[in-house]
């Protein structure tokens, strides 16, 4: 009743699931993930013992073709289980058991894993393949791109209802404070691919780090700019006397408006916080 996408990028040292499901809160189930470590996608009659298992594995050096036969040889619902895994190193594998429901089955390549269940037929699973082989950004893109193809190409034979993408990365989280890079859920919501690339966007917003060439000094026609906006959205109640008062007020902002992986040294801002300011 789900398909999913279970990649990794080298070069960011990112691991990350991409899933969609008929079914209520999919991200509260299928995915696993520990930076260093790889990542697992459990599903159909999902044994959710399987992921904190695989990831303890992988954390001792298993691979991910060598952790699918232990977390599963013991289980006595084996061939009614469906899960893909990709390693610390990237290496991936996937599993689908006998007794699931048609159509049913996954496929391996350079850094994913794909896979799903109670597809309309095996187009689903190839195109998310093809479209994260092909696609050039960043993993949590990618994989959307992958999740989104397979909804396109057929997806879950019974319809959409949740979707959820989980990244992680050394201290990519909030802050820096832990590995959760991208942790999104779409639970109840009739397009809820759609509705994920939608928050994606967002989290990016307000998330992703300031790109350096989006730095700029406050000054001339930016500074006037920043002045008008904050009169606007009532941070300043006049002109502001001197740098410092525009600059606690330009914090406060920031911090109101949750902000703060955007903010920059005193008299500089990111130019796509200041694109949102004129915008509100």
């Amino acid at each position: 009743m789900t398909f999913s996408i279970a990649g990794y990028d080298p070069q960011e040292k990112e691991w990350g699931i991409a899933v969609q499901s008929k079914f209520l809160g999919v991200g509260a189930v299928v995915p696993f993930a520990k930076a260093g470590v790889g990542a697992v996608a459990t599903q159909s009659y999902a044994n959710t013992a399987y992921g904190p298992q695989a990831l303890e594995m992988m954390a001792q050096g298993k691979s991910a073709e060598e952790v699918i036969e232990l977390i599963t040889k013991d289980d006595k619902d084996k061939e009614m289980r469906q899960v893909g895994l990709i390693d610390a190193e990237g290496n991936a594998a996937t599993f689908t058991g006998t007794y699931c429901y048609d159509w049913a089955g996954g496929m391996t390549g350079k850094h994913f894993a794909a896979q799903g269940n109670i597809l309309v037929d095996e187009k689903t699973v190839q195109a998310m393949a093809k479209t994260f082989e092909t696609t050039k950004s960043s993993l949590a893109h990618r994989l959307l791109m992958a999740l989104e193809a397979g909804q396109q190409a057929g997806g879950d034979s019974r319809g959409q209802q949740s979707a959820a993408l989980l990244v992680v990365k050394e201290n990519g989280g909030y802050g820096g404070y832990n590995d959760r890079y991208i942790d999104l859920r779409v639970d109840d919501h009739p397009e809820p691919i759609k509705e994920l690339i939608r928050i994606y966007g967002l989290q990016q917003l307000y998330f992703a780090k300031a790109k350096p060439e989006n730095v700029v000094a406050i000054e001339g026609d930016v500074k006037a700019e920043v002045v008008s906006h904050l009169k606007r959205l009532e941070y300043l109640k006049a002109n502001p006397a001197d740098d410092e008062e525009l600059h606690k007020a330009l914090t406060a902002y920031i911090h109101t408006e949750n902000f703060e992986e955007r903010e920059q040294e005193k008299g500089k801002i990111d130019l796509e916080v200041l694109s949102f300011m004129k915008n509100q």
